[in-house]
């Protein structure tokens, strides 16, 4: 089993609004009791044995919801990354985040970089929280990166391959995702991780995340070890 165990899971955490709605509470519940099924996985995940998880939080497109909305998902952010950080069940994961937190409100920025700083010794599972992120958007980035390099000549377009694109990428040094999951019955993987995914097995879970648990993600590793992964090959 140890063999075939994903070493990096990707999830895309979906349902949290309709599952609120379903309940006639507020959406700021949905979003909350979301955070409280994250950290119950990524305390299970890195118990396990994962490497990586990587979650996608918000994206560069959630910035269209209601401001009531976004207000309440960037203070849940802020609260639980202090929550990480005084979990002693959580102390050996290392937090990463992937995006843009330029863009974040000054005291989250400072927030979310404390936790990086902190945790960037630890020696357990990573989590990486994709936050203000977007697929198209770190590829933007990663050619602007490039770009600047050929421009002060310290890369030549000939060097530039594959892997120099991976290196300019926020998971550079990261193994990519073996399985993805999303949650809430959706199929598709809007605009996260488009580099990364290129050979990762894909589960679509017709449950919203807030009710995900340890038993939903022990089945997917399940079915993950099932699939004959060929990576173009026959």
């Amino acid at each position: 089993m140890e063999e075939i165990m994903p070493k990096h899971i990707a999830i895309i955490m979906d349902g949290n609004r309709r599952w609120a709605k379903e309940r006639n509470i507020e959406t700021r519940m949905g979003h909350k009791e979301g955070a409280e099924t994250l950290k119950k996985i990524a305390k299970y995940a890195n118990k396990i044995g994962i490497n990586y998880l990587t979650v996608y939080a918000f994206s560069t497109e959630n910035w269209k919801r209601t401001k009531e909305e976004v207000g309440a998902l960037m203070g849940l952010l802020q609260m639980y990354v202090a929550d990480f950080l005084n979990d002693k069940e959580l102390e050996n994961i290392k937090i990463n985040v992937l995006g843009d937190i330029s863009k974040l409100e000054t005291g989250l920025q400072k927030s979310i970089q404390k936790a990086i700083d902190r945790t960037k010794d630890y020696t357990g599972m990573t989590l990486n929280v994709a936050f203000n992120y977007g697929g198209r958007d770190e590829i933007t980035k990663a050619v602007q990166k490039i770009a600047e390099k050929v421009q002060k000549n310290e890369l030549s377009i000939n060097e530039i391959d594959e892997q120099c694109v991976a290196n300019s990428l926020y998971t550079h040094g990261q193994l990519e995702p073996d399985l993805l999951i999303r949650t809430g019955g959706e199929q598709r993987i809007s605009n996260f991780l488009l580099w990364q995914l290129a050979y990762t097995e894909f589960l679509f879970i017709d449950k919203y995340w807030p009710d995900f648990s340890k038993k939903d993600l022990d089945e997917a590793i399940e079915i993950f070890e099932k699939r004959n992964r060929k990576f173009g090959g026959k």
